[in-house]
């Protein structure tokens, strides 16, 4: 299932739980009413910017809208295989949901394409970066960091933060930590999801 298909379930599904209506929904994110029941019908090519703020808006992690499940023993994700959430200069492959009582964890595949800067304006949970190729500029708490092939950095989300290739594009792995009270883990112990 393409994830324009898994973000209309989704999306209609985490809506339903909370009782919530499209108006409402539209109201919370700041995305017009048409737009999301298009997405809800599955059609669209949603942007991180918009797959973010529904996030927001719902209280739900970026991975509650965009996973499918898995029960198998051995997962195997190919990248090429997975949509792109493109935003201004980054594009993002969510490989992985990892969800236990520790919290919920979201590995990415992420590029980010030189001559343009990605913006957000925050949202719960640690970022984990580690670059693999290129040169990858990052400011987060007014300070910024400029990393190459094997750095690592983390930070809190909750502010505004940005993202900038240097000298050409970058790939690196986003790991996305929430801890278990923005999104506890379902009962039952832990999950591969």
């Amino acid at each position: 299932m393409g994830a324009g298909r898994v973000l209309g379930t989704n999306l209609r599904a985490r809506r339903d739980e909370q009782g919530i209506s499209l108006s409402e929904l539209a109201r919370r994110s700041g995305i017009a009413k048409g737009t999301l029941s298009q997405l809800e019908s599955g059609a669209g090519n949603p942007t991180i910017e918009t797959v973010f703020s529904l996030s927001n808006a719902l209280g739900v992690p970026v991975s509650a809208l965009l996973a499918e499940s898995s029960a198998a023993g051995v997962v195997l994700v190919r990248s090429a295989e997975v949509d792109v959430l493109s935003g201004d200069a980054i594009d993002l492959r969510m490989l992985r949901r990892l969800e236990h009582p520790g919290g919920l964890f979201e590995i990415y595949n992420q590029e980010i394409r030189p001559d343009a800067v990605q913006h957000s304006d925050g949202h719960p949970g640690t970022e984990h970066h580690v670059v693999l190729t290129g040169r990858l500029r990052i400011t987060a708490h007014g300070k910024t960091e400029e990393l190459g092939p094997g750095d690592y950095l983390a930070f809190r989300a909750a502010g505004p933060h940005g993202y900038e290739a240097v000298g050409g594009p970058v790939r690196s792995v986003l790991l996305l930590e929430y801890p278990p009270d923005v999104y506890p883990a379902a009962a039952g112990g832990p999950h591969l999801i």
